[in-house]
């Protein structure tokens, strides 16, 4: 897949990540698009390992495995983040 493409899935899944799992996420769009990308690799992984085809470009197979990427990459992210960052507005 060249990197329009990589672009294209990432943006597509982060989006969908995004809606699934709403919140109070930093970034904006080219963060959703790095998630996204991300996802699609950490998916892709996931699904190689079990004997999926894993990404094999933009379709709809692909944005699955993407989107459950990010779902997972954005779960990691806010069990690591937790509320780091809001301690300091309770005062």
């Amino acid at each position: 897949m060249g990197i329009i493409s990589w672009i294209v899935l990432g943006f597509i899944a982060g989006a969908i990540a995004k809606w699934i799992m709403p919140g109070r996420d930093p970034g904006g769009l080219v963060v959703t698009v790095v998630i996204g990308i991300v996802g699609a690799i950490v998916g892709g992984a996931i699904v190689g390992a079990l004997g999926g085809p894993g990404v094999s470009g933009v379709n709809v197979a692909s944005v699955i495995v993407s989107v459950i990427g990010a779902v997972v990459l954005l779960v990691i992210y806010r069990l690591v983040a937790g509320n780091r960052g809001y301690s300091s507005r309770r005062r």
